[in-house]
């Protein structure tokens, strides 16, 4: 499969192409329930349209960032699948330049050589298989058949600047969260 180009998944435009710079999240299924997304999305109809994006994305964070969910990846044989996944195809499918294995979410930044939802779904379906099939062993409490959230979010590395300031948050999210004091304490 090839890149897509400009496209839409039916919300914000995307733009797939082969060696720009994509910063991505994906998140456990169970990590933004329904209910609470609307709620965000109703809290933000008196918000001006062309800053309703920023504002939702914003508190989505600050949602997940409070350890909501499951938190399958909190386990440290999970998040070492999760890791070795991004590790794979390092260098063959993509080059990978930064990640962050949050409790709920995973941040990646990567230079993609091939089409990116092929690259995030290869991600996605091998650590869910292992992860369901470790499920109870591990109690891991994914509930259902589902690890991960179907959609990912996905942006193009702007600028320079742009480039930094994501590999800044990609770093600190952790310290962020509360969850450690130093981007080096979250190996």
């Amino acid at each position: 499969m090839s890149e897509k180009g400009w496209y839409s998944r039916g919300y914000v435009p995307h733009l797939d192409r082969i060696g720009l710079l994509q910063s991505i999240t994906f998140r456990l299924a169970d990590s933004l329930p329904r209910e609470v997304l609307h709620r965000i999305i109703v809290e933000l109809n008196g918000i001006p349209v062309h800053r309703k994006d920023a504002e939702k994305r914003k508190r989505i964070e600050t949602y997940m960032d409070a350890g909501m969910g499951c938190c399958a990846l909190r386990h440290p044989r999970m998040a070492s699948v999760v890791q070795e996944s991004l590790l794979q195809f390092d260098g063959q499918r993509y080059r990978l330049l930064a990640w962050c294995i949050m409790p709920n979410h995973v941040h990646v930044l990567i230079e993609p050589w091939a089409a990116l939802g092929k690259i995030v779904q290869s991600w996605k379906s091998y650590t869910a298989r292992w992860a369901m099939q470790h499920n109870a062993e591990l109690e891991l409490g994914v509930p259902g058949k589902s690890l991960w959230m179907r959609e990912y979010w996905d942006r193009y590395i702007r600028d320079e600047q742009h480039f930094r300031d994501v590999i800044r948050y990609i770093h600190y999210n952790p310290v962020k969260a509360q969850l450690c004091a130093t981007p080096e304490q979250w190996l």
